[in-house]
């Protein structure tokens, strides 16, 4: 991905945008009419909840489960799913952590800034072209696995608390003694509440490894398939997480907080904001706004996993809606594929009277696209239709 050497641009944080106390947003971030999300969401059908208690590690004898999680990737390519097995309380201080992140002052998130030839670390924006028109959203993203692709020191290492307690001691000559005291307390600390708060992030991202495990080997029976089947093309998995932070927009009308697009990946497992809806998912020619289920995740099926079903699970396009009055925060855990293999359409799927519907390509090279073009809705997918 030499290509993919530095941004085209200077980039400018929306974070600060909003906080300027501007009224009007640049015109770097206005969508044409046709892509602006409707103020009046319409049709509010709800996207399939699915109660995943039963759903033990032996999936072939959950068909009840396994039913409900295929007819919803089947039919809509998105469901809530709700007793999960992760626990709530890891949701929220992760969700909280990271909300910290992107309230430390921007000196000290300017520390993390990421290029994109990984897009690892702190970003604004996706895609390489020249003059593209942006998305209203800050982003910060990480990887779990491969474990050579993870780098801890990537993260960020100090709890908000922590930095605001150093940021906010006292500077006055009388009281520097007293200030000067209390840092080095707080530095003897210093590496213990780092690895707490990355204890946080690898404790989330390993319960959420263990889920995706789960739901796909449902996926995968399925299809009618052995519960071992799909996961082969997941040897080796790629486990990534993009944490999104849409601040406040003064015309959120005029702009997106992520344009429509069907995810890359194989998965995706997103952990929302209860209290602000923001995610649109497209459902033939309507747009319906998802209303959060509280300590639920939003799962989606990624291009790979259409791919590899032949079609028969759909990756489905969505987008983010911004927010006048109120910043939202959302976690997408991404659960893809061994990268440099050649992903195509599972041999028991192809027959005959169903032909392969895609032609092979390795996940490093497809996830290139979106790398450089930022999110287009499903062209990508739509270009490898087999001739």
């Amino acid at each position: 991905m030499d290509c993919l050497r530095d941004w085209p641009e200077p980039v400018v944080r929306v974070q600060s945008l909003s906080d300027s106390g501007a009224t009007t947003i640049p015109d770097r971030y206005v969508k044409p009419q046709s892509e602006r999300a409707s103020v009046d969401p319409g049709d509010m059908v709800g996207i399939p909840v699915v109660d995943l208690a039963m759903l033990t590690d032996d999936v072939a004898n959950c068909e009840a489960t396994v039913t409900a999680i295929a007819d919803a990737c089947r039919q809509w390519g998105f469901f809530q799913a709700i007793n999960h097995g992760v626990s709530p309380g890891l949701m929220r201080g992760a969700r909280e952590v990271w909300r910290g992140f992107f309230h430390l002052p921007m000196d000290e998130k300017q520390r993390y800034a990421n290029s994109p030839k990984t897009y690892e670390g702190y970003g604004s924006r996706l895609g390489i072209e020249r003059g593209a028109i942006l998305d209203w959203g800050d982003y910060f993203f990480l990887h779990f696995l491969p474990l050579c692709l993870m780098d801890h020191d990537k993260w960020p290492a100090l709890p908000p608390a922590l930095r605001y307690h150093i940021t906010a001691l006292p500077s006055s000559s009388d009281l520097l003694r007293l200030a000067c005291l209390r840092c080095r307390r707080l530095e003897s600390n210093l590496n213990v509440h780092a690895c707490a708060h990355r204890e946080t992030s690898d404790e989330y991202g390993a319960a959420l490894t263990k889920l995706c495990r789960r739901l796909l080997r449902a996926l995968s029976i399925g299809l009618g398939l052995d519960a071992a089947c799909l996961p082969v093309a997941f040897d080796d998995e790629g486990v990534c997480m993009r944490v999104n932070f849409y601040p406040r927009c003064p015309q959120p009308e005029l702009t997106l907080g992520l344009s429509a697009h069907s995810d890359p990946g194989g998965m995706t497992v997103l952990l929302v904001d209860d209290h602000v809806t923001g995610l649109q998912v497209r459902k033939n020619d309507s747009w319906i706004t998802v209303q959060p289920v509280p300590d639920a995740f939003i799962v989606n099926v990624g291009d790979q996993i259409q791919v590899l079903s032949n079609a028969a699970y759909k990756s489905v396009e969505h987008r983010v809606m911004v927010n006048a009055a109120a910043e939202r925060l959302s976690m997408a855990f991404f659960y893809n594929p061994k990268s440099d293999v050649p992903i195509g359409p599972i041999r028991e799927l192809v027959t005959c009277d169903r032909p392969a519907l895609y032609r092979p390509m390795t996940f490093d090279e497809y996830r290139l696209f979106i790398r450089k073009k930022g999110p287009r809705g499903k062209s990508q997918v739509d270009s490898l239709v087999a001739a």
